[in-house]
């Protein structure tokens, strides 16, 4: 009788240790996360990230590399439009990339660790270890968080984490409102920890190039086009649509564009060289070194100097004309819109929109010429669709890129709460 009570207590003792070992609860793997975040070294995640901030879901590819001790490259991709936007940190500080435009933001900011990103692993963990009354479940892959949601746009309150049992690697997000509303998702498909980077992988000038390679793997099949430098490799390849003899009139007569932001958006000035800056020099060199250059990109007749110059001339009118003005479809209660005016930001076009109540700001909207700009010390701001810039002390100033338009929000007195659902609301507007 003993000799049995002896086993059975054995065999319950050895069954307690297995089930030990297969299970664990919430506070060993906050510790494994706590010293996993502490000693790592780099990682590189791709995913889906979904928005429901607006009146139709918005979907995203994303990207993100890390290098410790603080290298960064976060890439998101806009779905449906094909327009990427990067933002990387690297010894020399904070850029904020718009390749496909040619411009960038370069400021001095100790972004990421001021602020949360729901791509960011870092974010995620830290988010898990400061919530001290989590929710802590479990399925048959992964371990489930719900804690405190730790973001800029303060309608963002709690966020439910999935991460991989054997590894710890983020597999879902969803990140809620007040009322428990799903507000963001993110998927990630790919997750490696340890992954090995080139030398120049963070570096500036390399992301603002390369991405005309990687993320324009057609602009090879169609019309070649003056300088791939200039930033109009991206656009050029998609106005290049023409015929083979519009293509070769292209290789003979390089096009001599020096920004990419109108290119391929003038159809009558395709002739010649594949895309239009909307000048008339450019048509003009065109037609005279190529007279096999058809005018409309689909026969093989001449186009003369004079109507390729006319044809740029009119393709920039109608990039004017195209020009709407996107007004936010969000306000602060007790707010109206004052005026609108056109303005010049230098050589270029711009509307300023006042408005005025109970807070005051303006909104300035343009489309860009490529260019490198420095301002002054700031902040990342992830306004869900893309990523914006705000700097100023007293007064404030947001500034993003959506769709090629250049948005420039200025204020005193509205909170930076505000601004984001200000800017958050013009993703669903179109121009008037």
């Amino acid at each position: 009788m003993r000799r049995f009570t002896w086993v059975i207590a054995l065999v319950l003792s050895f069954s307690l240790v297995l089930a030990g070992c297969g299970k664990k609860d919430s506070g060993s793997v906050v510790k494994d996360l706590d010293s996993m975040v502490n000693k790592l070294q780099s990682y590189q995640g791709s995913g889906r990230m979904v928005l429901h901030t607006g009146q139709e879901p918005q979907e995203y590819q994303v990207e993100v590399w890390y290098q410790n001790p603080h290298y960064y490259r976060i890439s998101l991709t806009n779905a449906k439009k094909d327009i990427t936007q990067i933002v990387l940190r690297n010894d020399d500080g904070v850029f904020v990339l718009t390749p496909h435009l040619n411009k960038s933001f370069r400021f001095q900011s100790d972004w990421p660790e001021n602020q949360g990103q729901v791509y960011l692993y870092q974010s995620l963990v830290q988010s898990i270890l400061m919530d001290n009354d989590r929710h802590f479940t479990s399925d048959d892959k992964a371990y489930i968080f719900d804690v405190l949601a730790n973001y800029q746009n303060g309608s963002l309150a709690r966020q439910k984490i999935w991460l991989d049992k054997k590894s710890y690697a983020p597999q879902h997000v969803e990140v809620s409102d007040s009322n428990a509303n799903v507000m963001v998702i993110v998927d990630f498909n790919q997750f490696e920890f340890g992954k090995k980077f080139d030398k120049d992988s963070f570096d500036m000038q390399r992301n603002m190039t390369s991405w005309n390679v990687t993320n324009m793997p057609t602009a090879a099949a169609t019309a070649p086009v003056g300088n791939a430098d200039n930033g109009a490799a991206a656009d050029a390849g998609k106005g290049a649509t023409g015929s083979k003899e519009a293509a070769a009139g292209s290789a003979k007569a390089p096009a001599t564009a020096t920004t990419g932001s109108a290119a391929g958006s003038a159809n009558g000035a395709q002739a010649g060289s594949g895309a239009a800056n909307g000048s008339g020099t450019t048509g003009a060199k065109a037609g005279t070194a190529s007279g096999t250059a058809g005018a409309s990109g689909t026969t093989g007749t001449g186009a003369t100097g004079t109507t390729a110059g006319a044809a740029g001339d009119a393709g920039k009118q109608k990039a004017e004309q195209q020009f709407g003005v996107i007004e936010p479809g969000y306000l602060p209660s007790g707010v109206k819109k004052q005026d609108m005016s056109e303005i010049k930001l230098g050589e270029e076009k711009a509307v300023m929109l006042r408005y005025s109540g109970q807070f005051n700001f303006t909104l300035v909207e343009s489309r860009p010429d490529s260019q490198t700009m420095s301002a002054l010390p700031g902040d990342i701001v992830d306004l869900g669709y893309t990523l914006a810039v705000v700097t100023g002390d007293e007064k404030k100033t947001l500034t993003w890129t959506y769709d090629g338009v250049e948005f420039r929000l200025s204020t005193a007195d509205l909170t930076q709460t505000e601004m984001i659902k200000v800017a958050q609301s013009i993703q669903d507007q179109s121009g008037k």
